[in-house]
């Protein structure tokens, strides 16, 4: 699996710690972990609204399969990834959020508070979540006995959003130019990005973005 981490720019100084963490997890799993920013204070400036249209333009073109966001609380990142379509962000507070975020959902992205609650062994629980998001197979619910309509209701929730969002290109087109094109100009983002998109029509698009 190829997983993105992405922070934005009021928690970027602990953006090292994070992706200490998520490569000693998931890496050691056998994903591929891409940082996409921002890697420190100093990188390219991004807010969580940047965050969610970098999260819908890596999974529906398919240069990865899962998201690792957040911001201060987690929850203006869950929030800006959940607007779009094709993301299915959960909020993980606690490793036990992302055990059954994996579990029930089965979505491709969790947003973490970087601030909110964050002391004191904060790395220790990071990690945590990480280990309970990259393990084990997803949705199958729980508990066990709600596994049958958990699974409906994940797949439910798919289609009505497929039905109501718009095709990727033309809701990234909907929004202002100059946030989408803040959003695909990080440099780790292009790395990641266009070595592995599937999608030609997303790819056209964020070229134009570039050169404009």
């Amino acid at each position: 699996m190829k997983i993105a981490l992405m922070m934005e720019n009021s928690q970027a100084a602990k953006n090292p710690m994070v992706a200490g963490e998520l490569n000693a997890v998931a890496g050691g799993l056998g994903h591929d972990v891409y940082n996409v920013g921002m890697t420190d204070e100093n990188d390219h400036p991004l807010t969580y609204i940047h965050l969610g249209i970098m999260a819908s333009i890596l999974l529906n073109s398919k240069a990865v399969d899962f998201v690792v966001t957040g911001c201060g609380t987690g929850q203006g990142a869950m929030a800006a990834s959940n607007l779009h379509p094709g993301v299915v962000c959960g909020y993980c507070l606690e490793p036990s959020d992302a055990f059954l975020f994996n579990q029930i959902n089965n979505g491709n992205a969790i947003s973490l508070a970087f601030a909110k609650g964050f002391g004191w062994a904060g790395e220790l629980n990071v990690r945590y979540i990480f280990e309970k998001a990259f393990t084990g197979e997803r949705g199958v619910g729980y508990p066990i006995e709600r596994a049958e309509p958990q699974q409906r209701n994940a797949a439910i929730l798919n289609q009505v959003k497929a039905a109501v969002a718009k095709d990727v290109v033309s809701s990234l087109k909907a929004i202002d130019q100059e946030l989408v094109k803040t959003a695909v100009t990080s440099v780790q983002f292009q790395e990641c990005f266009f070595a592995h998109c599937q999608d030609e029509a997303i790819a056209s698009y964020v070229r134009s973005l570039i050169e404009s």
